[in-house]
């Protein structure tokens, strides 16, 4: 690991960048992806329609939604451990989750000469999950209204 030649700064933050713009269009197709997938199951929800499916689809959406992040993160960890950075895949990947999600336990570095790697992972990660927080309010929006619906139902037919 000491071994690798330090690559001056402007390389580290044009290579960075470039992953930070890969980062960003895999989770715009991801998103997008789950979104419409999401979409045309809604359309389909109604007043009748019974709770353990609109949990399901809600936990389908939600575990989409993590495995998105987890292959942006193993998109992170790939480069890292094949440029010798942190050669085991584990390590590197658990250094990119570290990075990715701000955590910075700092258990597992990369060498001096590539450390504004991991604050770049950082504002990746802050960017993809600021865009799934937003996503998540959106479909949590829709459940409100159901759920909204279903109240005023109940009001009107309490025999039922």
């Amino acid at each position: 690991m000491d071994q690798l030649s330090p690559p001056n700064p402007f390389f580290e933050i044009v290579l960075g960048t470039l992953m930070v713009i890969t980062i960003i269009i895999v989770h715009g197709v991801g998103i997008r992806t789950i979104t419409q997938r999401f979409s045309k199951s809604w359309v389909h929800v109604n007043n009748s329609t019974p709770h353990w499916r609109i949990n399901l689809l809600l936990a389908v959406t939600i575990g989409s939604l993590a495995i998105l992040h987890f292959v942006e993160t193993l998109l992170w960890a790939a480069p890292v451990s094949l440029m010798g950075l942190i050669p085991l895949m584990r390590d590197s990947y658990y250094f990119v989750l570290e990075s990715y999600t701000t955590l910075g336990e700092g258990t597992v570095r990369l060498p001096d000469g590539w450390r504004l790697i991991g604050p770049i992972m950082a504002m990746s990660g802050l960017f993809t999950f600021g865009w799934t927080g937003s996503v998540l309010v959106s479909i949590m929006t829709e459940f409100g209204k159901l759920d909204r619906g279903r109240a005023k139902k109940d009001l009107k037919d309490p025999g039922e």
